[in-house]
């Protein structure tokens, strides 16, 4: 019998489209995953137990190893610099990450950047050259530059409806983002057929998956 893989899942946006991926790929999980407050979940039709993760926290279980493999946003791992394996790129939770401010802001020497994302903005504003003073915050963002607490922000943006309510606009792309298959790099070798096996069950049905996104 094939062992239970340790999927650490976030919690959030990421999840549904994440278990419809899943469903779509032939994977037995109820549509309520999301819903319950256990956070340890065991799927045993479809060989699979999740681990119901904050989803800054997802590379950082499947680093160490208390998952095997974890669904995780681009923006995370491209802030977080775990040691893990990127698998696939699942398509899903698409968005993108951007600086952002008001629509009157003009240069400053030594701008101040709020962010959740400090490691990102620092090297995103090191490779053009630019001096900036980053300020880390854990929510809402967006009031950053209306309050007066910095002059830009990085941030993810989705649809711009927040921006534009607040009366923001997005400045530049830094880049794209998707959620991400990953895997702890002892698991990929100890379980790597069924590792394999979903992965390629996955592949299979993502590009009909983005598809049918696309015609909703």
């Amino acid at each position: 019998m094939l062992p239970i893989l340790k999927v650490a899942m976030p919690k959030g946006r990421i999840n549904k489209p994440a278990i419809k991926l899943l469903q779509a790929a032939g994977f037995d999980i109820p549509d309520d995953l999301d819903d319950s407050r256990k956070l340890i979940i065991t799927v045993p039709e479809a060989r699979l137990q999740f681990i119901m993760a904050k989803p800054v926290d997802v590379a950082t279980y499947v680093e160490y190893g208390v998952a095997d493999i974890g669904v995780v946003g681009k923006d995370v791992l491209m802030e977080e610099n775990r040691d893990v394996y990127e698998l696939l790129d699942l398509g899903i939770a698409r968005c993108r990450m951007s600086v952002i401010g008001l629509p009157d802001w003009t240069p400053l020497l030594n701008p101040r950047v709020a962010t959740k994302y400090p490691n990102v903005a620092s090297q995103y504003f090191r490779e053009r050259g630019q001096q900036v003073e980053v300020i880390k915050l854990n929510g809402s963002i967006e009031l950053a530059p209306l309050i007066g607490l910095a002059d830009r922000i990085v941030d993810m943006v989705e649809t711009g409806r927040t921006l534009e309510e607040n009366g923001l606009v997005e400045m530049e792309s830094i880049f794209e983002i998707t959620s991400r298959l990953i895997a702890n790099r002892v698991s990929y070798r100890m379980k790597n057929d069924i590792i394999q096996q979903l992965c390629d069950r996955l592949q299979a049905v993502i590009p009909g998956f983005e598809t049918l996104k696309a015609l909703k």
